[in-house]
């Protein structure tokens, strides 16, 4: 059954904590928005690859997680009834005679909206694989490349791959927690905190967990079900360790997907935009967060948040040309104190 197209004002491509913002400034100008992205759940990157891990660069918030941020963001636009559409991928966008914006996602949803944001991160990104032939077979079941409920690997026999902070702060993490914890790295060097990996050379010496380096070159299975590991180390020597569960962290492999193909200027994999207005080469769409390049970027969220303030001015102007857009300002503007729902104060 087909679905009916979605007509907006405004569309957004990402629901990491610029996506979010974007709404949120979106919503100061009385823009409202359609969220699109791949995950099943809000938050992007920061969810998605370290919900636990401390943030400590927003300004204002000496330290929050990644969900914390995502949760505090959900708050905020909470005013402006953002619509998601969740687990899915955009998939074409083209630009109509009329000039609105065609999208389709891969899930058969079609939105015709004025403008789109950009805010898809690094693009749609897939973790780099464990290579061995019919392992892929047990992917979700006992091998993950990301960790979304981490009581499901208490009391098992945990075997990590990889060598930078997500690796070992997991192996850590299920020190104590896990069955057994196993470390398994292809050299004795790592791309970590130091003091993750001192913790870790401790906890090997005093065998709360071990460490082999290696790699995993083979597997085997007992009862359609994963059984040992065989770790092959740089003497040559194959170690067969007992498994329950693997967690691989290889890292991303960052892919521009479907945006490659919707004529956009592209500079270094990613988007260049006009740093007044964060519009990209095509008219009414705007580019904000890691997703996009100009000279000087950084790849920082505050950076993010910036240039969404930017492109939400630049979209209302876009969308009402007739009209004049003033700057207002949370702390004394009547109308978005309404806008927010929040009463305004009284100042002597």
């Amino acid at each position: 059954m087909l679905q009916e197209p979605i007509e907006t004002d405004a569309v957004i491509i990402g629901a990491g904590p610029v996506g979010l913002f974007q709404v949120f400034e979106l919503g100061l100008l009385e823009i409202k928005a359609h969220v699109i992205d791949s995950l099943p759940a809000v938050g992007g990157q920061c969810v998605e690859l370290y919900p636990d891990k401390p943030i400590y660069d927003i300004p204002a918030i000496p330290v929050c997680t990644g969900q914390e941020l995502t949760n505090q963001l959900l708050k905020q636009i909470a005013p402006f009834g953002a619509q998601f559409h969740l687990g899915q991928e955009v998939v074409s966008l083209e630009q109509q005679t009329d000039g609105r914006l065609k999208l389709n996602t891969s899930l058969g949803q079609e939105f015709i909206s004025k403008t789109v944001f950009i805010a898809a991160g690094v693009g749609a990104f897939q973790p780099r694989t464990l290579r061995l032939d019919g392992i892929e077979a047990f992917e979700g079941k006992q091998l993950f490349y990301s960790v979304k409920d981490p009581e499901r690997f208490n009391d098992k026999r945990i075997v990590v791959c990889g060598g930078g902070d997500s690796a070992l702060d997991w192996a850590l993490h299920f020190v104590g927690k896990a069955q057994s914890v196993t470390l398994i790295h292809r050299r004795d060097d790592f791309k970590a905190a130091p003091t993750s990996i001192a913790k870790m050379r401790g906890f090997c010496a005093s065998h709360e967990m071990a460490f082999i380096i290696g790699q995993p070159t083979s597997f085997e299975t007992m009862n359609h079900r994963l059984s040992e590991i065989g770790v092959t180390d740089i003497d040559g020597k194959i170690h067969q360790v007992p498994v329950d569960d693997v967690l691989v962290f290889f890292g991303l492999s960052p892919k521009l997907g479907p945006i490659a193909d919707w004529g956009l200027e592209i500079d270094r994999k990613q988007i260049t935009v006009n740093t007044a207005t964060f519009q990209t080469s095509i008219p009414g769409i705007y580019a904000v967060g890691d997703i996009n390049y100009y000279p000087g970027k950084k790849k920082l969220i505050l950076s993010g948040f910036h240039e969404a303030a930017l492109a939400a001015f630049a979209a209302a102007a876009y969308l009402y040309p007739e009209k004049q857009i003033q700057l207002q300002y949370t702390t004394t503007s009547p109308k978005l104190h309404k806008v927010l729902g929040v009463k305004s104060p009284t100042f002597e």
